[in-house]
């Protein structure tokens, strides 16, 4: 089968193709997936740039790629609640037991897989895992976001943003979100109710009193968010766990938000999908030959939403 190997960290351009891989075989609780579709995220970047080295190591060469769509063609061991044909979405990074996604097959955990949304194709479904699941572990469950409070989403144009927009509407919520100018009209039709541009407006003099923040920039941006939040108010960022000190002299809360893919939460992505609430957005298709191309693509652009892999 074809796939993508990373066979030494650094560059994009350790991307390789290689067309004789031997078809991965699933054992106990995965499933071997036909894959359609898959994706581009900043932890894939991580992993090819060698920043998890130390911290995970790996024995290269891998076959990268977490998020995925496609079919089911096999079963493994203890597999009770698939079948061979289920139209399926997760993860299968190998940092997590399964075998890389950007390949034509893919083994992945059951525990880390669901039935993809019907309402969408597969490589609307791809653009989801990772994204999605961020956005419900946030706002659901981090911020418990209700009706009539008021969230600040920080990078509401990109993958995280975007779909953190909608289901901030759907909860009833104000949306304030930082984007660049050009994304204004773009972003109100996601549903944000106000739009600073991070370029030219500085975000901390212009909004207070808010209920909570959902960082996915980092940095300054996280120390700066503390000043937009009233006492009580919650602190969400993707990019670590905030200031203790910080949160404590504003007092308010500070949480990390750590992607934990499993079945329960996408399951609630494909009933949010399938409902309508979230819509995916998809910036950019590439060819799984030209899946280094689609990372410098994303690293050189700030693409609204996803970048996807067209496996098939």
């Amino acid at each position: 089968m074809n796939a993508i190997k990373l066979k030494s960290y650094g560059g994009y351009e350790n991307l390789e193709l290689v067309n004789d891989i031997e078809e991965p075989r699933p054992s106990e609780e995965q499933v071997l997936i036909a894959v359609e579709a898959s994706s581009v995220n900043p932890f894939d970047s991580f992993i090819i740039k060698g920043y998890m080295k130390d911290v995970k190591p790996l024995d290269l060469p891998i076959t990268p790629g977490g998020d995925f769509s496609g079919k089911i063609i096999a079963l493994g061991s203890g597999v009770a609640d698939y079948k061979i044909g289920d139209e399926v979405y997760g993860t299968a990074i190998v940092l997590s037991g399964g075998s890389g996604a950007y390949a034509e097959m893919a083994v992945a955990n059951v525990k880390r897989t669901a039935l993809k949304p019907k309402s969408v194709d597969f490589v609307q479904a791809a653009s989801l895992p990772l994204v999605g699941v961020s956005a419900i572990q946030a706002l659901m469950e981090n911020v418990k976001l209700s009706k009539g409070q008021k969230i600040l989403i920080h990078g509401g144009a990109g993958g995280i943003g975007t779909v953190a927009i909608q289901l901030a509407k759907h909860l009833g919520a104000y949306v304030a979100t930082t984007v660049s100018g050009d994304d204004f009209d773009y972003v109100k039709g996601l549903g944000a109710d106000e739009i600073i541009d991070y370029k030219t407006e500085k975000f901390e003099e212009k909004i207070k009193d808010f209920d909570a923040v959902f960082d996915t920039i980092g940095g300054q941006v996280t120390e700066k968010s503390f000043e937009v939040l009233k006492k009580g108010g919650v602190l969400t960022s993707m990019k670590g766990q905030p200031s203790a000190e910080l949160a404590n002299q504003y007092g308010v809360t500070g949480i990390a938000t750590n992607t934990s893919n499993n079945t329960e939460r996408l399951t609630r992505l494909s009933a949010l999908v399938d409902e309508g609430i979230i819509k995916p957005q998809v910036d950019r298709i590439f060819p799984l030959e030209k899946t280094a191309e689609a990372f410098v693509y994303k690293e050189q652009n700030h693409p609204r939403g996803k970048v996807v892999i067209k496996i098939k």
